[in-house]
């Protein structure tokens, strides 16, 4: 069940109609938002609503042992660990796995048929499997460091774990942070639940407006890769692809946060303008904010992050930033582009190490486009289906062979939504409508106008982006 479709809204007004009856009593809660969200998950696929509960068990039972034992703790967090991992790399990489060591195989003359044995189930990908597990295993890890109480029950972590509107695709969220919201009964006033419509309404905008029709275009351009060589054409679809995947993930986060909001559950910032960043450091700090930190904290600091010397700190860097590269897909893509990453932040690094104070004017404050421009080429990577499709753009984008005329590439549809969506990001102006004492007669205005071009002007529609991590 997606948010952009009627099954959710009839799905949205059943969970909430009942609301204010249950979060009455904490386990009649934790026990509607665990059936409501097995019904929006087992809509997908029912089949995979099991492993959800699997890894789920898992991590509550280890969780509890970690809290009561503590000789054995480092035990049960391995056991955590491992079981959370190991779903993560047979569904999602089992199988890309599987061919490229048959590929291997074959180019080495032997022929080999084992992605032939690959059983159908495993070629099924479970939605949101990447968040779920992220989710789960904050607890167990928070609950060993010490920075989280335990579960009041299972039905308190299942609540936490299965919570619809972060279930299949983010944001990441702490056990220590919600889990102390899902123990308290949370009575909106009006202001607060308008503010929550709000969020939603936006997050659709950003979603079915911006994203779905830019992603007409970016879609046809990559269709045709093979056939378009000039180098402004590819330009403006890679622009056009940055926007919409930050639109359509936005969109996501922002209606999730809405939501949880109506629920009096506070969701942080996922988004906060990463194309104005001055630096590729500051592009991660506002990029998929749940995601960066979650993989600064337990992963960067853990390998030791820059307490070992300035080697290991780039070592600790890189290693990061490629196995956030992998958990986005089984794909060489992905690896390269947190590879990209990775470089960028060493180059930064070392510039503001040992040139910032003999060069202090080529700061990258003073100049984002030059950020910008690298994150571009590096969502080339991303956004191709393999590495050959990627390397083919990368070398059209730089040919500088220039056949498209200018009038030409901008009378396509797409370059309305492309200019309003620069708009929203460089000027967010309609923060100025959405401050609840002042301009009332704008923000009515305002509001009613996204309205208006959700109606009107939505595009095709398009799956969430991060349905597939």
């Amino acid at each position: 069940m997606i948010f952009n479709s009627i099954p959710f809204i009839v799905f949205a007004l059943l969970f909430f109609a009942a609301w204010p009856w249950v979060q009455k009593n904490n386990n009649a809660k934790w026990l509607w938002i665990c059936i409501m969200s097995f019904v929006f998950y087992a809509w997908w696929d029912w089949r995979f609503m099991f492993l959800l509960l699997g890894t789920g068990s898992v991590d509550y039972f280890c969780g509890q042992q970690i809290f009561r034992s503590e000789k054995r703790k480092k035990f049960w967090l391995t056991v955590s660990m491992v079981t959370n991992i190991a779903s993560l790399c047979f569904f999602k990489y089992s199988v890309w796995l599987i061919h490229e060591f048959n590929d291997w195989m074959n180019e080495m003359g032997l022929t080999t048929c084992y992605a032939d044995t690959i059983h159908e189930y495993s070629l099924v990908l479970p939605i949101g499997i990447s968040f779920y597990t992220f989710n789960s295993m904050s607890y167990a890890i928070d609950l060993y460091r010490g920075k989280a109480e335990p579960a009041k029950n299972v039905l308190h972590f299942m609540a936490f774990i299965s919570f619809f509107p972060h279930l299949v695709a983010g944001p990441i969220i702490r056990a220590k942070e919600v889990l102390v919201q899902l123990n308290k009964s949370h009575q909106l006033n009006h202001l607060q639940i308008v503010n929550a419509c709000k969020t939603i309404l936006w997050g659709f905008f950003l979603k079915m407006v911006l994203a779905d029709n830019i992603a007409i275009m970016v879609n046809a351009q990559f269709d045709a890769i093979h056939t378009t060589t000039d180098s402004l054409t590819w330009w403006y679809c890679m622009l056009g692809f940055a926007l919409q995947i930050y639109f359509d993930f936005n969109g996501y986060s922002s209606i999730a946060r809405g939501l949880a909001k109506l629920c009096g559950i506070h969701f942080r910032l996922n988004f906060n303008h990463p194309y104005l960043s001055g630096s590729f450091s500051e592009f991660w700090r506002r990029w998929h904010i749940s995601l960066s930190s979650f993989f600064k904290d337990y992963v960067y600091i853990s390998l030791g992050g820059n307490r070992k010397g300035k080697f290991r700190s780039e070592v600790n860097r890189w290693t990061t930033m490629l196995l956030s590269g992998l958990w986005h897909g089984a794909n060489f893509t992905f690896i390269i582009w947190g590879g990209l990453h990775a470089f960028f932040l060493s180059i930064e690094n070392l510039y503001r190490r040992y040139f910032a104070s003999r060069i202090p004017y080529l700061t990258f404050k003073k100049y984002p486009l030059i950020v910008f421009i690298g994150v571009l080429v590096a969502w080339v990577f991303f956004r191709a289906n393999n590495l050959d499709d990627a390397l083919l753009v990368v070398r059209n984008m730089f040919a500088f062979n220039h056949k498209a005329k200018w009038m030409e590439l901008i009378s396509n549809s797409a370059t309305i939504w492309i200019l309003i969506g620069i708009f929203v990001e460089l000027h967010p102006l309609y923060k100025r409508f959405i401050n609840p004492f002042k301009h009332w007669i704008l923000q009515g205005l305002f509001w009613a106008l996204i309205v208006c071009l959700l109606v009107f002007f939505r595009g095709e529609e398009q799956g969430f982006i991060y349905f597939q991590f």
